[in-house]
């Protein structure tokens, strides 16, 4: 799968709110990053690790945003993977860098914010 198909499917499944198919584009061993992770009490670092406490933190992200969407403004592309930059549900800007591993699957994810 290439970026652009990946984003595709990244912005169906998390605007159809489908955990299965969000999920389903993270490697068993995913290393994720983001403020979120702390402020939800997930981790006191802002990381987790492995796909069974991302899909716990994506379901607790779901039940308290229940409007969510992303609006996708761009896609920039790396070496290693690409980011994919949005608008969320309250217009927030945010972006989600990914590597990827060989399968097409990301294998660390950082989510950023912009804060202004």
């Amino acid at each position: 799968m290439n970026d652009d198909e990946f984003a595709e499917k990244y912005y169906a499944a998390w605007n159809a709110r489908d955990i299965e198919a969000i999920v389903a584009l993270y490697a068993d061993d995913i290393e994720f990053s983001s403020p979120y992770i702390a402020a939800l009490g997930f981790s006191h670092d802002g990381v987790i690790h492995g796909k069974a406490m991302l899909r716990a933190y994506f379901e607790r992200a779901l039940e308290r945003a229940p409007q969510l969407t992303f609006s996708p403004e761009a896609l920039l592309v790396g070496a290693r993977g690409h980011t994919l930059i949005y608008r969320n549900h309250r217009g927030e800007r945010a972006a989600e860098t990914h590597e990827m591993d060989p399968a097409g699957l990301v294998v660390r994810a950082d989510a950023t914010y912009d804060t202004n």
